[in-house]
Parts: structure tokens; C-alpha cells; sequence
């Protein structure tokens, strides 16, 4: 018994010692601190003009398929059997390959917005562990989305600004 009770005492004794010291935390918005990154707005450029191009192409392969569309509708009545059923062949391969190019535009443009904000999400993290070390802070945490309704102002640290003026 006596060995029992020395055990708890001596487990729930660094958990006193915690109590006594008061714990920090940091707290920030991801999105407002990625934002004010320099490079961000490049980032968001080149992006932007990816997409753009991606578009582009889908726009002309759609006006493609619609002009060989609308001569298949023109002409269906006149084509013999054979020439028909190579017209519609056609036309169901340009929707399979427009389907697959989108999928595909989508793939490639998400797998590219994570190249493109690789090094600014380093760059961040990096000044978020440089403050919280600096601090002392136990833990940061990410406002965005509505995560963190009510913070402690005695507990918690707003560290936006720190963090915009770390980036710069």
C-alpha cells in the first residue's frame, strides 16, 4: 500500500510542478500570414495564369467537339451506315479524351499549387517555430475556419503581427 501511494505521489508530483508555471500559447491566422508573404502574390500570379492556360485549351477542345457536333447533326441523315457509326466513334473518343484531359488539368493544377506554395509554407512554418521557441510558447494554434471561437488573452498570444514582420 505504502509503495502504491508513493508511486501516485511520485507520478502526480511533476504534474504539480506544471501547474505552478504558467504555459503560453501562440495563436494566428494561416491564411492572413500566408497572404502577407512577399512571394505570395507571385505564387498566386503564376498560378492564376496556369489555370488560365488550362482553360484556354478546354475552351478550344470544346469548340472543337461542338463544330464536329454540329456537322454530324447536319449530315446524319445523308451519311451511309458505315460513315455514321465512324462520325459517332469519332465524337464519343473526343468525349472520352476531353474527360481524361480534365481530369488530367485538374490533377496537374492542384499537384502544381503545391510546388508553387511549398517554399512559402516552409518559409512559414519555419518562422512559426523560430517565434515559439523566442516565446516559450507550449503550442501555436491556427484561428482560420472558426477553430478557436475564444482565446484567454492572459494565456494566449496573438503572434500575427510578429509573424508578418518575421516574413517581410
Amino acid at each position: 500500500m505504502k509503495k502504491l501511494l508513493f508511486a501516485l505521489f511520485m507520478f502526480a508530483l511533476p504534474l504539480a510542478g506544471n501547474a505552478q508555471t504558467p504555459q503560453k500559447f501562440g495563436y494566428f491566422s494561416y491564411q492572413t500570414a500566408l497572404a502577407s508573404m512577399p512571394d505570395y502574390a507571385i505564387a498566386t500570379r503564376k498560378l492564376a495564369d496556369l489555370k488560365l492556360k488550362y482553360e484556354e485549351e478546354m475552351r478550344r477542345v470544346e469548340e472543337e467537339f461542338n463544330k464536329k457536333f454540329e456537322q454530324f447533326l447536319e449530315g446524319q441523315r445523308d451519311f451511309a451506315p458505315s460513315i455514321l457509326r465512324k462520325r459517332q466513334a469519332e465524337l464519343k473518343d473526343l468525349i472520352e479524351k476531353n474527360l481524361a484531359f480534365k481530369e488530367e488539368s485538374n490533377r496537374l493544377l492542384k499537384q502544381a499549387e503545391t510546388e508553387i506554395y511549398a517554399p512559402l509554407k516552409k518559409k512559414l512554418a519555419d518562422a512559426i517555430r523560430g517565434i515559439g521557441d523566442a516565446r516559450g510558447f507550449m503550442f501555436i494554434v491556427n484561428t482560420d475556419n472558426e477553430t478557436l471561437p475564444y482565446v484567454n488573452g492572459t494565456a494566449g498570444e496573438d503572434i500575427n503581427a510578429l509573424l508578418k514582420e518575421s516574413l517581410q
